[in-house]
């Protein structure tokens, strides 16, 4: 019964059963690249399973007191409660089954750009990089800046920052299932510091945001023939030097002219092992984008697109309000969301795009 009404489920359980079993191999066990592979394609299954042995145990609690209560009439209240569990764990059932982005337990690159406005974009651009820092905390991920370019006021002109989460987390909890929401133009408007008279300026800031590809991800493969490396000393704020030494990297991809630059890692082989992981990010991203678009499925929300063209969300400063553009998404404690409290924001946004693939699947 349980195989012919949910045989995806089904699937999912024997293919969970069946990496378990893998993992438990000693020769397995002792691969650090094959027990990152199946540990999150564990994760991704997970919650389906959890959500199909929830089902069953709902439906053989209920067809058993529902016998029963056919031979006790005691037991007929009791079984009208457990029946009544049934359709809330099949329904979960079936939104665990709905195809999800098999990228939402990777790891995400974030690139954040001032835009319009000067020294105050700057000023915002930080803001957000702090904003993010902030919710990466909340949610126990780690943080690393892979590179930056501040202002002498302590704004960013631009910066680049890796979201890692530990361990395997499920899908839903995934860095990038939540982020990568967040790429396109970031609206402010607020009084600068830098203006005397008092009067309110809009500006903005480029979100771009993408999975982190692994260190031996299969899925990209780069020829060392199509990389241009340029070596040049690191620097600071202002121009100054951080160190005496030529360790930052300039990596161009020649074939698609993506350039990723590093300098934050101690040394030129970390700057270049950063880089080509960055470079392999991009590609992937590239990759699944195309991917996306020759399946005419690319979503509302711009999720694969890494253009910043999209004004996606309005900081109003004055009014203490965000709003989100894409869902209607309108509150007013600003404060409290640049200080890391984003999930009801992206949560917004999550539920809009679960909607819409819900609908696909009707």
């Amino acid at each position: 019964m349980a195989d012919e009404q949910f045989p995806a489920a089904q699937s999912a359980l024997e293919e969970y059963q069946d990496i378990e079993r893998q993992m438990s191999q000693p020769e397995v066990a002792s691969d650090p690249k094959a027990i990152r592979k199946l540990g999150r394609r564990h994760a991704q299954l997970g919650s389906i399973v959890e959500a199909y042995r929830a089902w069953q145990h709902a439906r053989d609690d209920a067809d058993a007191a529902k016998e029963m209560a056919g031979e006790d009439a005691d037991f007929a209240e009791e079984a009208k409660r457990l029946e009544a569990l049934v359709a809330p764990a099949e329904e979960k059932l079936r939104s665990a089954l709905i195809p999800r982005d098999p990228d939402d337990v990777r790891d995400t690159i974030m690139e954040i750009k001032a835009g319009t406005g000067g020294e105050e974009a700057a000023l915002f651009a930080g803001d957000l990089l702090r904003m993010y820092t902030r919710y990466a905390e909340k949610r126990g991920w780690t943080t690393t800046i892979q590179s930056e370019n501040s202002t002498e006021l302590g704004g960013v002109k631009d910066v680049q920052v890796a979201i890692r989460a530990k361990g395997n987390p499920a899908p839903e909890d995934g860095v990038w299932a939540s982020l990568k929401y967040e790429g396109g133009v970031h609206r402010v408007q607020r009084i600068p510091v830098t203006e005397s008279q008092g009067r309110i300026q809009t500006s903005a800031a480029g979100v771009i945001v993408f999975p982190e590809a692994d260190e031996d991800d299969d899925e990209i493969e780069v020829d060392p023939k199509d990389l241009k490396i340029d070596i040049f000393m690191s620097s600071g704020p202002g121009g100054q030097s951080v160190n005496t030494t030529y360790s930052a990297v300039r990596m161009t991809h020649i074939p698609t002219g993506i350039v990723v630059s590093m300098q934050d890692e101690k040394s030129q082989i970390q700057n270049r092992a950063a880089a080509l992981r960055v470079l392999k990010s991009r590609l992937l991203a590239m990759k699944h984008e195309k991917e996306a678009e020759e399946a005419a499925d690319m979503r509302h929300s711009q999720v694969r697109s890494l253009d910043r063209s999209e004004r996606i969300r309005t900081y109003n400063f004055p009014e203490n309000r965000i709003v989100d553009h894409r869902t209607n998404y309108k509150a007013y404690n600003l404060d409290q969301v640049l200080d890391g409290d984003l999930q009801a924001v992206i949560d917004s946004d999550i539920q809009a795009d679960e909607a819409a693939r819900l609908a696909k699947t009707d």
